[in-house]
């Protein structure tokens, strides 16, 4: 694994599900020379390149009005477990306000280690194979920065979290997408994910179940691409943060309890969705120690730990917390039929998602783009989405809505949404 490219070339292809037509374009800006002024120099190349997060400008808006209704950011509306946080009131008055190894608590580690093999079959020494992070944000930003070299090419499905394509530039990595369609339920293709590669594919980058759409991996399609991985020797990172929230027949798999993934798998994960604990900040990754050694090195000199009384608090939620994910998980497949169903009704094709907690319709009814039906829904009916563009080139003509919102809420957004869309129905 492992394959260098030449530094300085930040690019990305995309690749559309007919592998025939690929598209390259450099995402790089046009030179800066020396004599321009220090504050058009200062930034390094990787970020100048990268634009803000297309999410939050429709809540700056909404910030200002009143009486929205967001469907927008994805964030648990349930508070973190009472037990959970008398766990971390107790942590403090205990006086466990000092930082720990920088792996995290050796009792969350093992708990952690104990979690995944009852759930999905697959074991991690808690000692060396389990790193505790600030958030899966962090263990994304880790685990690509810790492997990919410049120029090494990294295969995303798209539409995809915003987050994952910043990060690989940021690693100096190239972003190389495969898209999905509407048509195909966003099902990613294993053969375009075949088509995608070349002597310069380090990994496949995997975020399932998916944000923004809900579509998840289903067992063939996971079982061919970890053929593919093992024939390519490709290293893979599965980002796996939203594996309790699935609904149906769906049952997640860990990609890396698959036959011979484990030793090619970065897997990551956290507390935020299921447990309701998007502030605490505590996330996870597991790997095989030679590859979790490296990585720590850039935790340790980065952040030196996560913070104290969040593992105490996420140790508690994953021995007693089961119950409350449960209940969670009850309530947001509730609300996923409401705002399916309802989408539906109204004229906005929406696919079934079968994990995390969003949807995303299908707008073409309205002949608008993302953008335009995004910021005409909160001016006009004071309920914020977020453009389906913002996830890559495949979400335009989508819009991401998020039912981590209560019942009520959603009930009067569809209301809303009704006659936003006959009044624009194209």
């Amino acid at each position: 694994m492992g394959r260098t490219g030449d530094a300085g070339q930040t690019a990305k292809r995309v690749l559309l599900p007919n592998a025939a037509h690929r598209v390259a374009y450099p995402s790089h800006m046009t030179e800066i020379t020396s004599r321009a002024p220090l504050s058009e120099r200062a930034l390094a190349q990787r970020v100048r390149v990268v634009p803000p997060s297309g999410i939050r400008r429709f809540f700056d808006i909404a910030a200002t009005m009143q009486n929205v209704i967001s469907l927008g950011v994805g964030e648990p509306d349930f508070d973190t477990p009472r037990n959970v946080v008398e766990a971390g009131v107790e942590s403090l008055r205990e006086g466990r306000t000092h930082y720990t190894s920088n792996f995290g608590t050796l009792e969350l580690r093992r708990a952690l280690s104990a979690h995944l093999e009852r759930l999905y079959g697959v074991r991690y020494a808690p000692e060396n194979e389990i790193l505790i992070t600030v958030g899966a944000s962090e263990a994304v930003d880790l685990a690509l920065r810790a492997t990919c070299d410049p120029g090494d090419e990294v295969i995303l499905h798209e539409p995809s979290y915003v987050a994952y394509e910043p990060a690989i530039i940021f690693a100096g990595g190239t972003v190389v997408h495969v898209a999905t369609r509407f048509e195909d339920d966003f099902a990613l293709d294993p053969a375009a994910v075949e088509a995608a590669i070349t002597a310069r594919t380090k990994a496949l980058f995997l975020g399932y179940p998916a944000n923004p759409t809900g579509a998840v991996l289903d067992d063939d399609v996971q079982d061919e691409l970890a053929r593919i991985a093992e024939r390519h020797d490709l290293l893979v990172y599965s980002d796996e943060i939203y594996d309790r929230l699935a609904y149906g027949s769906y049952r997640h798999r860990a990609f890396s309890s698959l036959p011979g993934m484990r030793d090619r798998t970065i897997l990551m994960g956290g507390f935020s969705k299921a447990y309701a604990m998007t502030g605490w900040r505590v996330g996870w990754m597991c790997a095989p120690r030679e590859i979790l050694e490296g990585i720590v090195k850039v935790h340790q000199y980065g952040i030196m730990s996560a913070p104290t009384i969040a593992q105490d608090a996420a140790l508690v939620a994953l021995v007693e917390g089961e119950p409350a994910v449960a209940a969670m998980v009850a309530e947001y497949d509730r609300r996923r039929r409401l705002l399916v169903d309802g989408l539906n009704r109204l004229g906005l094709p929406t696919f079934e998602p079968r994990g995390a907690f969003y949807a995303f319709p299908n707008i073409s009814s309205t002949d608008m783009t993302s953008d335009e039906f995004t910021e005409a829904l909160i001016h006009e009916e004071a309920v914020a989405v977020v453009p389906g563009n913002a996830f890559g080139p495949s979400g335009e003509g989508h819009v991401r809505m998020c039912y981590a919102t209560s019942y009520e809420k959603i009930e009067e957004a569809l209301d809303r949404i009704g006659r936003f869309v006959e009044r624009h129905r194209y």
